[in-house]
């Protein structure tokens, strides 16, 4: 029997659950568990919530993932939220994710990593660092200089672009190989970080809870760590993304984005377990490579540089697993007659969406060679969180809306587990507009700049939106 999935033009369903498991674990883990610690830990008075509030980010994204199962094993179809929200609030609400996902937040996340990675590799190889320049120029009266970081950050995402064009499996293959990497490193980082750190008897945890941590005197330094941890934990979603190339979407999904969810969790709260078996909590705030230090404590001054090569591997098998999913929310898109034609298209052979992977590449290396990708993912990506919880929302809008839908997977815990989503989204985003208001006022302006794009295809169209929706996804 042909695996294509109906109305999508020959996506082959692939994809089973040890891949989307994987595609989870190796969407998430990156740099972020290696390098945000420390910052989370300066605004913490005690070493038990530091491990509390790693908890508390896994069982949020839990719920989140719990209620993003529902809504993909109902449209298993390439393009995760983009279709929840048009299914939900209607296509000008699905451009604006698109918008931000692609102009922004997606490919602003790539070239963030890239250049990540790239910083990593010129640790061991100096002429390949971002501190090398080697062009140098004044363009438009302006000075502009590119670096060999740079140029790395882009070949790499070239490179496995180019690697993802050949098919799913070539790409979930190199996917899980890395992923298996990671998770071998992992398990003996923490083997060998308790084995070696209970030597100390646990000093570091002693007082696991010291005076002034009751509540709600914590609060405010909670939630302010809950941001970080909010991000480390970006990319849990993936899934939802590929799901028309995963096999049986009504178990595999459900299945897929809880084992994942809760392996991300359990890595996340073990190697900070491990920080602390190392060193106090005193010596881990504000430290930006905390897991270097982490490991030079525990192993000596030369696990450091192996340490660095466990993150690079990390964050080149996170670029792989973003890169691979993303272009399915622009495929979407451009099926619906909201983006370029080109992105609507699979190839011939591969029967992935090669026009959106290489628009993703062409944009996401642009912004590496610009060096302006941080500003506007710091800008954007705020933004995220208004659509996990209007995400969160589709599953309470959908029910009243489409009772008679299939649905292969319900939330476990309705209505209490969708709703602790959408409140904790909510708050982490009030946090952010209030720490960073200029920030977020800048966001909202790139925000608003997809109306008129928006309008723009509509014209070009020629027909309702909701047409095409139901023409292309029946």
């Amino acid at each position: 029997m042909a695996n294509k999935v109906p109305g999508e033009q020959g996506f082959l369903r692939r994809l089973g659950l040890l891949d989307t498991t994987f595609l989870v674990i190796g969407a998430v883990v990156g740099s972020g568990i290696f390098m945000t610690p420390g910052i989370i830990a300066a605004g913490l008075p005690s070493p038990g919530l530091l491990l509390g509030v790693w908890l508390a980010g896994g069982l949020i994204t839990l719920c989140g993932a719990l209620s993003f199962a529902e809504l993909g094993a109902m449209y298993p179809q390439a393009g995760g939220q983009y279709i929840y929200l048009r299914e939900a609030f209607g296509p000008a609400a699905a451009f604006l994710f698109g918008w931000a996902f692609f102009g922004f937040i997606m490919c602003g996340g790539l070239a963030a990593l890239a250049v990540a990675f790239a910083e990593f590799l010129g640790s061991f190889m100096p002429v390949l660092s971002t501190g090398h320049v080697i062009l140098r120029i004044d363009l438009l009266g302006l000075p502009y200089s590119v670096s060999a970081g740079q140029a790395v950050a882009a070949l790499s995402i070239v490179f496995l672009t180019a690697l993802n064009s050949f098919g799913i499996r070539s790409g979930a293959v190199v996917q899980n190989g890395l992923t298996l990497i990671r998770l071998g490193t992992v398990a003996g980082l923490v083997g060998l970080g308790i084995l070696f750190g209970v030597k100390s008897g646990g000093v570091n945890f002693h007082p696991l809870f010291p005076p002034g941590t009751a509540f709600p005197a914590v609060l405010k330094p909670l939630g302010l760590a809950l941001v970080a941890v909010f991000w480390t934990y970006d990319g849990w979603y993936s899934v939802n993304c590929t799901a028309g190339e995963v096999r049986d979407p009504g178990r595999t999904i459900p299945r897929g984005l809880t084992l994942g969810v809760l392996s991300v969790t359990a890595i996340y709260v073990l190697v900070n377990l491990v920080y602390l078996l190392a060193l106090p909590l005193d010596r881990l705030q504000g430290v930006v490579r905390v897991g270097e230090l982490a490991a030079s404590a525990l192993f000596g001054s030369g696990a450091s540089a192996l340490f660095s090569a466990l993150v690079m591997v990390s964050i080149f098998g996170c670029l792989n697993a973003n890169l691979l999913f993303g272009p399915r929310v622009f495929y979407a898109m451009a099926r619906d007659g909201h983006f370029f034609r080109a992105m609507g298209r699979l190839g011939s052979r591969s029967r992935v969406p090669t026009g959106a992977l290489w628009g993703q590449a062409a944009w996401s290396a642009a912004l590496c060679l610009s060096g302006t990708y941080e500003s506007l993912y710091e800008y954007m990506v705020f933004a995220l969180l208004l659509f996990f919880a209007a995400t969160g929302m589709a599953v309470f809008v959908l029910r009243r809306k489409a009772p008679g839908l299939p649905r292969p997977y319900k939330t476990w815990g309705f209505p209490v587990v969708p709703a602790i989503f959408i409140a904790m989204c909510l708050a982490v985003f009030a946090s952010i507009v209030a720490s960073q208001p200029l920030k977020s006022l800048a966001g909202t302006g790139l925000l608003a700049a997809a109306i008129p794009v928006y309008m723009i295809w509509k014209r070009r169209r020629g027909r309702p939106p909701s047409t095409a929706a139901k023409k292309d996804f029946p």
